[in-house]
């Protein structure tokens, strides 16, 4: 990106438009790279207007001290040996050799130290991209340049370890040096005129670089939950049902090694909590057989379900969407035929269709870090790793469901336990991921950011519930989160989100119920917006309300409780 379109797009910005302010924190003068970083975000939120907040100069620690009290939604740190030590940039002229290197390194250890605390003092909810030092230590050192010294050394391991403690804080987002350098040659990074004259270090191109990995970090897309898959020559090579299953392959010693990698990749997905399903035209027994085979790279029980048949894959990828209870537009399906490919995406547009690379290893290396990206997120959560056994959870209660005297039978035998924890601290981050990430069952679509969730729970009169749920089939952890306010003998719902893992168990009517009791309400007050997928929330709504709802609907405890379907969960309630 060249600077005038970058500041082209930052002054096109809806006027209108609700802020949207990040603080940049970095020890030299911003220049550029603050344009650049507010050109990518304003690119990647198109309908908000960014403001780039910078801090302190040649100050990192007070910047992070000011971020941490400031209403900015997120912020990004940027790290040069400078920052460490002034000795190690080119505008100072402090000393370089043998004889100080010794407490260069010391001093670069203890700047390292207050960076840290002042980052373990930032709220768990924040953003936080750092991108550590980018540029090449200067030449201060006994050795030549081919060989690295020990202060060198030791100046990278203490960054290195610094790297390592700070990856475990929840806003930690680290820029991934390897990925900066495919997009930055390290040698095209510097601009030693520029940094002389101005104190702005780096090339044009440099700071576009780091100011998109930096945007690409703080407004990363919603990862992917799924990914449906082809079998022949997809999954592994050969077609199982003129091979034999015994004979497809996936390994190195039949040139299928990028089968194998593919699975392997699908099997790390899966422990990570993505949905593995499959939808191929072949013989269903044949291939049950090639899947069950000991040698597999991907378990057999994380791959559910499995739509084998001869009929257009759109109609299987239908079917496992609904098993899944999720959009198209969180699943990727990858197959080898083009045709496929192009008859699914027509009948679900919104779907991401990859091409498998069968005998491209160019290609091949792209598709597994492509996937990497669509999946990717920065941290695992309990939740993550409960979805697959919640999916086969919902299968059976999705099939009695509305079935009359089967759906009761089976929610009465369920044991289903339901966990009220009433205001959650607001540094929960798995209460700000719900309300951020739940589309289906969701009151009205608001997102808010770490500093704008705290801010809306100290609010007069605010309260917040965080759900949890398990049965005998196993525990689904934190899956819907309400917000609102107290108003006498009414209750303003400004936020209520829910998992779609947890549909057809009646937690909604529980949560309702629960609400009615626990702050003697007789009215609920809705502020319902709707949104082009809420329509299960709007659905239950009807179902109650007895018509659409509308902006402010209302719920009084007396219709609530005539139209209430029969519950059966145990209720366990404690405060945050």
């Amino acid at each position: 990106m060249k600077l005038a379109e970058a500041l082209a797009i930052v002054q096109k910005a809806p006027g209108d438009a609700e802020e949207h302010r990040v603080m940049l924190a970095c020890g030299f003068t911003p220049l550029h790279l603050q344009n650049y970083f507010a050109a990518h975000l304003q690119k990647a939120l198109p309908n908000r207007k960014i403001r780039v907040l910078t801090g302190l100069y040649d100050d990192l620690p007070g910047t992070l001290a000011q971020f941490g009290e400031s209403e900015a939604q997120a912020c990004a740190l940027v790290m040069e040996w400078s920052d460490l030590d002034a000795r190690l940039g080119y505008r100072s002229l402090g000393g370089w050799g043998t004889r100080v290197s010794s407490s260069i390194v010391q001093s670069a250890k203890e700047s390292l130290g207050r960076i840290e605390a002042m980052i373990g003092a930032i709220p768990a909810f924040s953003k936080l991209a750092i991108s550590l030092p980018t540029l090449a230590l200067p030449p201060g050192f006994h050795t030549t340049g081919w060989q690295a010294s020990p202060a060198e050394l030791a100046l990278e391991q203490a960054v290195a370890e610094f790297a390592r403690k700070i990856a475990i804080h929840s806003p930690v987002l680290l820029v991934n040096r390897q990925r900066l350098d495919v997009i930055s040659p390290p040698h095209l990074r510097y601009d030693f005129r520029s940094d002389l004259h101005t104190g702005f270090p780096y090339t044009m191109a440099h700071a576009d670089a780091l100011g998109s990995a930096l945007a690409a970090l703080i407004e990363a897309p919603q990862p992917k939950k799924g990914l449906i898959t082809d079998l022949d020559d997809t999954l592994w090579a050969g077609l199982v049902g003129e091979d034999g299953h015994e004979n497809v392959s996936w390994e190195l010693a039949k040139h299928s090694q990028m089968h194998g990698l593919y699975q392997q990749m699908l099997h790390a997905l899966a422990d990570q909590g993505v949905l593995i399903g499959i939808a191929s035209k072949n013989s269903a027994e044949l291939a049950e057989k090639a899947l069950s085979r000991q040698d597999l790279a991907i378990a057999r029980a994380k791959i559910f379900p499995t739509e084998v048949h001869w009929e257009p894959k759109s109609g299987p990828v239908e079917r496992i969407l609904k098993v899944w209870n999720i959009g198209a537009d969180s699943v990727v399906f990858v197959d080898d035929n083009l045709m496929e490919l192009e008859e699914v995406r027509a009948a679900h547009p919104g779907m991401e269709c990859i091409l498998f690379p069968k005998s491209d290893y160019v290609a091949g290396l792209a598709f597994l870090q492509r996937l990497r990206d669509l999946f990717g997120k920065p941290v695992i959560s309990e939740e993550d790793t409960y979805r697959l056994n919640s999916v086969r959870q919902i299968a059976p209660v999705a099939e009695v469901n509305g079935t009359g005297d089967l759906t009761e039978r089976f929610l009465a035998a369920a044991e289903a336990t339901i966990t009220l924890e009433y205001n959650p601290p607001p540094t929960d981050t798995r209460v700000v991921e719900l309300v951020n990430k739940t589309n289906q069952f969701n009151l009205n679509g608001e997102r808010y950011s770490g500093a704008e969730w705290r801010r809306v729970l100290a609010e007069p009169g605010s309260f917040a519930l965080a759900v949890s749920y398990s049965d005998k089939f196993g525990p689904l952890g934190k899956i819907a989160v309400i917000r609102g306010k107290q108003k006498e003998s009414r209750l303003h719902i400004e936020t209520w989100v829910m998992s779609c893992r947890a549909f057809s168990r009646r937690i909604e009517h529980q949560c309702a119920m629960q609400l009615f009791r626990e702050f003697e309400a007789e009215e609920l007050v809705l502020d319902f917006k709707p949104t082009p997928r809420n329509g299960p929330l709007q659905d239950f709504l009807t179902s109650l309300l007895g018509e659409s709802p509308g902006v402010e609907s209302r719920l009084s405890r007396e219709d609530f409780e005539r139209k209430c379907p029969k519950l059966y969960h145990t209720v366990v309630k404690r405060n945050g």
